[in-house]
């Protein structure tokens, strides 16, 4: 089973169940404001997965009003993404005074940490898949984030059905995962989350050149992720599958700040990473890891590793395999 939490807030007394719901979402998004006709006597439960930097949390609960204001921003800001797929009840966002929103069940929206906003819940009762993505896991080019907030997702079909139907499953029940499991469904659920954001932005032909290039950029990103493990991965080979020219794919990585080779060995140090902290995995040898991420000497591998991460491959699994076992002696 993945690492998985439980609240309910019928396991504290009736006065106090609503401020426990109240910061139980602080701690699970971001500190905001609650208020509700059942404040009273609350009912309300969630599950919290952890997939590594991705979460997860299914919740149902009773009629609530959520506010995020530019003081609670300023006092605490976890910069994510927020993604909630509403499987029963009603929502209606609003973001400033005129910008407002109405969604249904099976509707995907999504929210910034960084923006204020007010959500008004209704409905007998609400249920919810909520998504927790740190923003640097999808980087946005300014104002990228404002195209998308306030775009209503079907998510019955297309990639939109793609991510309601993966994230409805997980939820469900996830005694076939084992806890090392958890990082890699979270990048599952990053990848997901990056295409739909490059179709919504690629779909909009009212979008200047700026934003179809970000588009582009994200569909880029996720195909290095997909092909991490072939050694032949090269700038001309991304390039030709995405139908531009060698000189413009560099154009575009210039514009993120980095090169195409140094995104590739990131994200290649960055999966042997996980791969090297995965418990599951604690007997592959290490040249056999790295061989499975893109470097075939050894030695490269250990040099990229310690040049970007200060310490060698060896002593980060021993680390991490240490912290893994702390943790679990201590429940």
């Amino acid at each position: 089973m993945l690492n998985e939490m439980m609240f309910r807030s019928v396991d504290v007394p009736a006065e106090s169940r609503f401020d426990y719901w109240q910061e139980r979402m602080g701690q699970t998004h971001a500190p905001m404001h609650l208020s509700s006709d059942h404040a009273d006597d609350y009912r309300a439960t969630q599950r919290v997965l952890d997939l590594g930097a991705v979460s997860v949390w299914p919740a149902t609960f009773q009629p609530l009003v959520f506010r995020r204001t530019p003081k609670l921003i300023r006092q605490s800001d976890p910069e994510v993404y927020h993604l909630s797929l509403l499987l029963r009840g009603i929502g209606a966002v609003t973001w400033g005074k005129n910008r407002e929103v109405h969604y249904s069940p099976h509707d995907l929206y999504w929210n910034d940490s960084s923006r204020p906003w007010e959500i008004h819940a209704s409905g007998e009762v609400i249920t919810t898949v909520g998504l927790e993505i740190p923003k640097a896991l999808l980087p946005l080019p300014r104002g990228g984030a404002s195209r998308l907030i306030g775009c209503r997702v079907e998510g019955r079909e297309g990639i939109g059905g793609l991510l309601a139907h993966f994230l409805t499953e997980l939820s469900k029940d996830t005694s076939a995962y084992q806890p090392c499991d958890g990082p890699r469904l979270g990048t599952v659920l990053t990848d997901l989350v990056a295409a739909l954001f490059a179709h919504i932005l690629s779909a909009d032909g009212s979008l200047p050149p700026e934003t179809h290039r970000r588009a582009l950029a994200l569909r880029i990103q996720a195909f290095i992720r997909q092909h991490l493990h072939d050694p032949q991965l090269t700038p001309a080979g991304i390039a030709v599958a995405h139908h531009i020219s060698t000189s413009y794919l560099h154009q575009i990585f210039q514009a993120e700040g980095a090169t195409v080779a140094a995104q590739i060995r990131h994200q290649r140090l960055e999966a042997a990473r996980r791969d090297l902290a995965d418990p599951a995995l604690r007997t592959t040898p290490i040249h056999a890891i790295a061989a499975r991420w893109g470097f075939p000497r050894a030695a490269d591998f250990s040099r990229a590793h310690r040049n970007a991460y200060g310490t060698t491959p060896k002593d980060h699994r021993h680390q991490a395999l240490q912290a893994h076992a702390s943790k679990w002696a201590q429940r």
